[in-house]
């Protein structure tokens, strides 16, 4: 082999060497950027799943508190109507009462 042919070999070895570099580069920015790609994907799904979830448990907080309310409300009613009725029940003795009182005066 002569001079001129090893040269010639070590450039084309060279140039292929620079192909195959080129070709890995290009192939790990590639995957960089799949990464970054997903990456991203993960954390907007994880975002959105928290705000769904969050979402969620207010209104389940909401629902819970609404019930709770409508169960004071009912309580305090029921309570309203036993008071209402008691002083009905008392009215007249109350009335017999203050008569007696003015009339003793």
């Amino acid at each position: 082999m002569s001079m001129a042919e090893v040269l010639r070999k070590i450039k084309q070895t060279e140039r292929e060497a620079a192909r195959q570099l080129s070709s890995a580069k290009d192939d790990a920015n590639k995957i960089v950027s799949d990464a970054r790609r997903k990456s991203t994907e993960i954390i907007n799904k994880s975002a959105d799943d928290s705000v769904t979830n969050t979402q969620s448990t207010l209104d389940e907080a909401r629902s819970k508190a609404s019930k709770a309310a409508e169960k004071v409300i009912q309580d305090g009613s029921t309570a309203v109507d036993s008071i209402t009725s008691a002083a009905g029940k008392n009215q007249s003795k109350a009335v017999d009462y203050l008569l007696k009182t003015m009339s003793s005066l």
